[in-house]
């Protein structure tokens, strides 16, 4: 039997923005593999068609052509609600903004057991917390916490039932250097325990922590390792 390590595999990804005058290209026929357990971070200039691929291999975008496997679903011919109900099964999000990624009125605790809900398993989330070095902060409320410490709660929140692929949109462009060597910490130890992570950044750290990095220029493929 041949063993398929690929959590999400993208073919032939093509997609275009609308101006006003025209349409421009943000992907133009990328191939991409997300192996399972492992770290791939996405980099590139701005402009390279990071966030675009990575929205659409969350399954948060449709693209113009090309196929999207997650978990062995193909997705872009999906029906509206099936994509949402795939998304709520098997893909994590966290964006770059900390303020985005949490709801004011519920504690850490609550957050988990949100998270777990959604998924429909029973998870109250506390190892997830315990790998992150948050679990002191289950009874805090998001205002009480600093950014970096909403960002690895985000993470948590993404985590909870082993998601098919945890997406992180620039998780430390709004934080300090402490706070986002932290946040990188999160992620090497989520991978570590089984977590497939798949990252846009620009931060050098980032992309040192992953175990497979794909380079974008121009909405193509520059290279990969």
């Amino acid at each position: 039997m041949i063993r398929d390590d690929a959590a999400v595999r993208g073919r032939g990804i093509t997609h275009h923005y609308q101006t006003r005058s025209r349409p421009v290209p943000a992907l133009n026929g990328v191939d991409v593999t997300v192996e399972r357990g492992k770290i791939t971070a996405l980099v590139g200039p701005s402009g390279s068609g990071k966030s675009t691929l990575l929205r659409i291999l969350a399954c948060l975008e449709r693209p113009e052509a090309g196929t999207v496997e997650v978990a062995g679903v193909e997705t872009t011919r999906l029906a509206p609600g099936e994509r949402r109900a795939l998304r709520r099964a098997h893909i994590g999000y966290v964006y770059q903004d900390p303020a985005e990624n949490l709801l004011d009125y519920l504690t850490v605790a609550e957050h988990l057991t949100l998270g777990a809900r959604l998924r429909g398993i029973a998870d109250d989330g506390r190892k997830l917390l315990e790998i992150l070095g948050l679990d002191d902060r289950l009874g805090h409320y998001p205002r009480r916490l600093s950014g970096g410490e909403q960002q690895r709660v985000a993470l948590a929140f993404a985590a909870v039932g082993y998601p098919t692929l945890l997406v992180a949109d620039e998780p430390t462009a709004q934080l300090d250097r402490a706070a986002g060597r932290r946040v990188v910490e999160a992620l090497r130890r989520l991978s570590d325990h089984g977590h497939t992570v798949l990252v846009a950044t620009h931060d050098p750290e980032v992309s040192e922590a992953a175990d497979c990095i794909v380079e974008l220029v121009d909405g193509q493929v520059e290279g990969a390792r």
